[in-house]
């Protein structure tokens, strides 16, 4: 197949796009010479052909061709909404994340996140991680970019977000089965979709469980195994694409 490329600008068919740096830098990497195929997709929905019509060595100019409307998105609206991870496991999580289907991404900070985000530093760290969805896509096949919102506190996020749809705490203190009651609740849950709240490292806190079940969200387990922040989103999202049919 040929290789995939995201890029941040309209396409059309029939037009001509000089390929951003980023992208230019992706075809050399990958020895890609003039009359090439490429694949590009802007985000918004399918993507299109291409060929590399001029290649030089800072600058690749591609002709656009037909619009392909196919789509890899699951058949339901999931939101993961994440408790900050250390070192590399948020870059990981967001990742894996995106390869299995979900639509928005909110990462929290929560009282017992190791990592604390705040101005320039989440800033700098939110346009990573927007650049780490697009190279996902690029590679699962996805042509509509995931939402990345703002990194917000437990408090805040809980207080902004509208009660509508499932809403699911995963907790170790929760006795409800995930995959029961997503079974259950199916048709209910395609039609409104999921959010998915996790805490960090050390879980959320007391105060903030307590703050997510006032807010009409549902605390819920995958069984009698403590997963770490980095397994415990990504479980909970095979478990709703093997359920409500994603896979």
């Amino acid at each position: 197949m040929p290789p995939r490329f995201y890029v941040d600008a309209a396409l059309a068919a029939d037009a001509t796009l000089e390929l951003p740096d980023a992208v230019v830098r992706h075809v050399q990497v990958l020895r890609l010479e003039h009359g090439d195929a490429l694949t590009l997709f802007d985000g918004r929905g399918g993507s299109h052909a291409a060929t590399l019509v001029d290649l030089g060595k800072r600058r690749a100019v591609v002709q656009i061709g037909a619009h392909d409307a196919a789509e890899a998105e699951l058949p339901f609206r999931v939101t993961l909404a994440q408790g900050l991870a250390g070192g590399d496991k948020m870059d990981w999580l967001i990742e894996k994340a995106v390869e299995l289907g979900v639509s928005a991404i909110q990462p929290l900070q929560a009282q017992r996140s190791v990592v604390r985000l705040q101005g320039e530093r989440a800033v700098k760290r939110e346009a990573h991680w927007q650049a780490l969805t697009a190279a996902a896509c690029e590679q699962c096949g996805r042509n509509r970019l995931p939402t990345l919102a703002p990194v917000a506190t437990v408090e805040a996020w809980l207080a902004a977000t509208p009660a509508s749809g499932a809403r699911l705490l995963m907790s170790p203190r929760a006795t409800a089965s995930l995959p029961a009651l997503a079974a259950a609740e199916r048709d209910a849950w395609l039609a409104g979709g999921v959010t998915l709240l996790i805490g960090p490292e050390g879980g959320l806190s007391p105060e903030e469980e307590d703050m997510a079940l006032r807010a009409g969200f549902t605390a819920v387990s995958l069984g009698p195994r403590i997963l770490r922040t980095e397994t415990a989103g990504l479980a909970c999202l095979a478990t709703l694409n093997a359920v409500l049919g994603g896979f």
